[in-house]
């Protein structure tokens, strides 16, 4: 049986799909749950969130289910601006979005919250699963989730990364395949120098790393998944196959961008957020390409284009908008979770049975 996997059985989950924890709002509590209630593995994009906002968030998933979900946040990393670089950031922003007519203010650390806090969170809430990416999660913190029961997944872009996750005993290492959404994970070397395929990287991780392999990347629909599993993974992540759900977070603007979306129109990108991600095309992203020298590191540039892509979100306008999402967003649809999940494993199922 396709459902059957080391995941679905260390978890505790009927299906090996896991809902991508994309933060920023996409994935309420709602989502998480009705994901989570549906066989798979829903889980909170918490980088973003205070830790006190992950505590409220986690009471009300539990609310909703009693199934296994997870919870995820960013491995804080070293980054440095001078005042003079923020202050010419925040011109460049401003010229780059006149027609939302607002002010870019110059930031303040902290510019994210703070992680130790969030990890405190994690803790005490004794959650089932935390994923990480962005790098390494501190031994200490290692062995209390341990001690605990927690399952961990890692992120990896490359068969190094996967390997120092392999060192540090992690339970399972998600492998991002140059297709995903949103930010890329690698924490060694450049991000330019590990954009491998989902199959490619799949492949590589199988045959050099004895834990189980979470494939993730432009997977979107029944065939998706069958490629994956029939290369060895253990389970799918998928993330942008769930931003059109009914429970999912962002606004209205952003889902029917992703509806109308007829092909690949995906970039890899700093300049939202100063690290690299994959999202919609958009003015914003085409006009700040004059100034790619400038960009500030994460999380700087992330907390100063934050006033901007809010009053675009407010607007409607998805020119300014921070739209993550996958190579495959031309498959998107409408619909609930638990529709999505239904849909999903029934095609496989059926594709299943052809190929036999």
């Amino acid at each position: 049986m396709w459902t059957t996997t080391a995941i679905t059985k260390k978890i505790g989950i009927k299906f090996p799909i896991i809902q991508a924890p994309m933060a920023g709002g996409a994935t309420t509590p709602e989502l998480v749950a009705a994901v989570s209630n549906a066989g798979g593995l829903g889980s909170l994009g918490a980088g973003y969130m205070a830790a006190q906002e992950i505590r409220t968030a986690i009471i009300r998933i539990r609310e909703l289910t009693d199934k296994p979900f997870s919870v995820n946040l960013f491995i804080p990393e070293k980054y440095h601006a001078t005042l003079t670089q923020i202050n010419q950031m925040c011109h460049w922003v401003e010229q780059s979005c006149p027609e939302l007519n607002t002010k870019i203010n110059p930031v303040i650390a902290p510019y994210a919250p703070e992680f130790d806090n969030q990890m405190s969170v994690i803790l005490e809430e004794k959650v089932p699963v935390f994923s990480f990416t962005f790098g390494i999660l501190n031994g200490n913190w290692i062995e209390k989730l341990k001690n605990k029961g927690v399952f961990l997944i890692g992120t990896a872009t490359t068969l190094t990364e996967a390997r120092l996750l392999l060192e540090h005993q992690i339970d399972a290492v998600v492998a991002q395949g140059s297709e995903s959404g949103g930010h890329r994970g690698t924490f060694i070397g450049k991000t330019e120098d590990a954009l491998f395929g989902v199959e490619t990287l799949v492949r590589h991780l199988l045959e050099n790393v004895k834990i189980p392999v979470i494939a993730a990347g432009g997977i979107m629909d029944a065939k998706g998944i069958v490629s994956a599993l029939a290369l060895g993974a253990e389970a799918v992540q998928m993330g942008t196959a769930f931003l059109n759900c009914h429970e999912s977070g962002i606004n209205s603007s952003y889902k029917d961008a992703l509806l109308s979306a007829m092909q690949d129109n995906t970039i890899l990108t700093r300049v939202f957020s100063g690290k690299m991600a994959r999202g919609l095309k958009n003015k914003f992203i085409e006009r700040m390409q004059h100034y790619q020298d400038d960009i500030l590191d994460y999380p700087i540039q992330n907390a100063l284009t934050r006033s901007m892509r809010k009053e675009a979100e407010k607007q409607g306008n998805v020119d300014f908008m921070s739209m993550w999402a996958g190579q495959s967003v031309y498959l998107s649809k409408a619909c609930s979770a638990a529709e999505l999940i239904k849909k999903l494993t029934n095609d496989v199922n059926v594709l299943l049975k052809k190929i036999k």
